[in-house]
């Protein structure tokens, strides 16, 4: 590296796992219900069981690599090593669009909810005080960012918690299906299963960033037992917590009939289950979840460019770039928060259509990565056991994220196609046409096996 410092390794697996769960937002649970519900006759937590089940699939890819490559990069790494070093770069630019973007959306989310508390202040004030917090945390020990969003992480789970008694004391006031314990939200007579796909597909989009604690591997000690558990982890608790606290809402909410926006219902679940001064407080914990969101996708994002600037396909002076004390790396974590700050011109549906094309890319590649890697090199299929671990699983990733695919929206399609085509420029410029190879750092750090 340009100034010989490395990344410390000092994250225990709980940091890492809630670094994921601050990723995927716990509490977007109660944004995505309406429109789930609606969409699956009111079995959320069926649609939720199902995308958990196909999303696990891909954490199970992501951890076997994790293993072999027990270096921070994700899916930019394990493609460039398994299965070519310009597709590899591809992966790695297509997964900024939505690694560099998603701290962007949080500040805008602040922004929105900020304004509407306190419509006399100028809304680009909102962004400069929260991107310039979320900048300052990420500058300093990753071990001090991990324990802060830890604590916004545990809020949210005790505002949920809160949620949960209330509903179980409407339900035994009659309100709901009037039962704590149903089969209801599940499984029904007359329930349809394609409804039932089209929801989880919707549904899956909110487990996008447990990958992302896989950025955290040079940051974390014994990476190679602890990324793989972390990574599992972080999906199978944010799966749990996505379906206990639907299986509620559902039981509390059996149709849509009470809401006035389906589509976005926070503040009526809020509202009808709690009262008044339960939606302001749990309104408030929305800024919560924004927050802890952004530190983790902002951390994510700046570990990807170091990685890439190590390699020096960026310019490893400022990308590859570690601050001496703070072991963090500071240039990328000031131009991710340069970045965010346009959150003052952008409006959310554009910014939310920056984002989970270059998050599919990752997904599909990592599957594609272990067949590479464990079937066509290390020939490890041939026995039942690894035929089932090196082809099914990660077959069964790779069909769960087509179908995801498939319901793309096209703005996010097309922004992609566009981000690639420059990143496939860029490629050419350093490769003088696909002629060489584009560099790569040898990291040949022994980590306890």
């Amino acid at each position: 590296m340009e100034n010989g410092v490395r990344l410390k390794r000092s994250l225990k697996l709980w940091q890492v796992i809630m670094m994921g769960l601050a990723y995927m937002t716990p509490m977007v649970v109660f944004d995505t219900f309406g429109i789930v519900s609606d969409i699956t006759g009111g079995h959320v937590p069926a649609a939720y069981f199902i995308a958990l089940t196909a999303m696990l699939f891909t954490a199970a890819s992501y951890g076997k690599l994790v293993k072999a490559f027990p270096i921070a990069g994700s899916a930019y790494t394990y493609t460039q090593k398994t299965i070519n070093s310009h597709l590899g770069f591809m992966v790695g630019w297509s997964a900024l669009l939505d690694y560099l973007f998603l701290p962007m959306v949080n500040a805008l989310l602040t922004k929105i909810y900020l304004s509407t508390l306190f419509p006399g202040v100028p809304s680009w004030i909102w962004v400069v005080f929260f991107v310039g917090l979320v900048t300052f945390l990420n500058l300093k020990s990753v071990n001090i960012l991990a324990n802060f969003n830890t604590v916004l992480v545990m809020i949210q789970i005790a505002i949920m918690i809160i949620f949960v008694v209330l509903v179980i004391q409407g339900l035994h006031q009659g309100e709901g299906t009037g039962k704590v314990l149903t089969l209801q939200p599940f499984i029904e007579e007359g329930m349809q299963i394609p409804a039932l796909i089209t929801g989880a597909t919707i549904l899956c989009f909110s487990f996008l960033g447990f990958d992302a604690v896989s950025t955290l591997t040079e940051e974390t000690a014994n990476p190679t037992k602890t990324i793989p558990h972390a990574i599992f982890l972080t999906a199978l608790f944010g799966g749990v917590i996505f379906i206990t606290t639907s299986y509620f809402i559902q039981a509390f909410f059996p149709d849509m009939s009470r809401f006035e926006q389906p589509d976005a219902a926070l503040p009526e679940i809020a509202l009808y289950v709690g009262g008044k001064f339960f939606q302001s407080i749990f309104l408030v914990t929305t800024f919560v979840n924004t927050l802890a969101s952004a530190l983790a996708s902002h951390a994510s994002v700046s570990r990807l460019l170091y990685v890439m600037g190590r390699d020096n396909v960026f310019p490893e002076k400022w990308f590859g770039f570690i601050h001496p004390r703070w072991k963090t790396p500071s240039f990328n974590v000031l131009l991710v928060g340069t970045i965010s700050l346009s959150a003052i011109f952008f409006d959310l549906v554009t910014a939310t259509a920056l984002i989970n094309f270059g998050a599919l890319i990752a997904f599909t590649f990592v599957n594609l990565s272990v067949i590479s890697h464990f079937v066509v090199r290390e020939k490890k299929h041939k026995t039942v056991k690894g035929f089932i671990n090196y082809v099914i699983m990660p077959l069964i990733g790779a069909g769960a994220v087509a179908v995801l695919w498939f319901n793309l929206e096209l703005s996010s399609f097309t922004i992609g196609l566009v981000w690639a085509f420059f990143g496939l420029c860029y490629l050419l410029y350093i490769t003088k046409m696909l002629k060489s190879r584009p560099p790569q750092f040898e990291y040949e750090e022994k980590v306890e096996m």
